[in-house]
């Protein structure tokens, strides 16, 4: 069996509104309202705390995040929210596929804003993680699953440290 993981462009933006489904002209294209449609599309109400930490997750583009620096950046932009509004609201956003969860170490887990098919370099020491394009990296020789299972994904980590280290 040869599995090859491809990455295609990132998640597309859509969110906020009067409707749910049709927003007025004026709105079109507002970065704000298309968070809130985006919510609505996966079946999570736009409450503000989701909108001002989706605000902060999905406007810089794709990125890898912690819920600590997510939390910090909320502190920064005087949104006011716990931590565990925060781990909350980045798990509903896992969970509805808005974000990726990878754990490491079974310690520390980041939320990636590109949910496209791809891997990860962990830079060590560094604590960082960097994107490798699905195209670059291809899986095979995969076991087959369990009667009446399938495979979902194949997540491969590379860990990368300084050379001599």
């Amino acid at each position: 069996m040869d599995h090859t993981v491809s990455k295609s462009s990132g998640p597309a933006s859509s969110a906020l509104g009067a409707t749910a489904n049709r927003a007025p002209a004026s709105l079109a294209g507002c970065p704000v309202h298309d968070l809130k449609n985006r919510l609505r599309a996966v079946g999570l109400r736009p409450t503000r705390q989701r909108v001002a930490l989706g605000w902060l997750l999905f406007a810089r583009g794709d990125r890898h995040l912690t819920a600590e620096t997510l939390f910090e950046e909320a502190q920064r932009a005087r949104v006011p929210v716990s931590l565990a509004t925060i781990y909350n609201t980045l798990n509903q956003f896992s969970h509805v596929g808005l974000l990726r969860q990878i754990a490491m170490d079974g310690t520390r887990s980041y939320f990636d804003t590109n949910v496209t098919d791809h891997h990860h370099f962990f830079i060590e020491g560094e604590e960082g993680l960097v994107d490798i394009p699905g195209h670059d990296l291809s899986v095979s020789n995969l076991p087959e699953p369990p009667e009446g299972m399938e495979i979902a994904r194949v997540e491969v980590v590379v860990r990368l440290r300084k050379s001599g280290a």
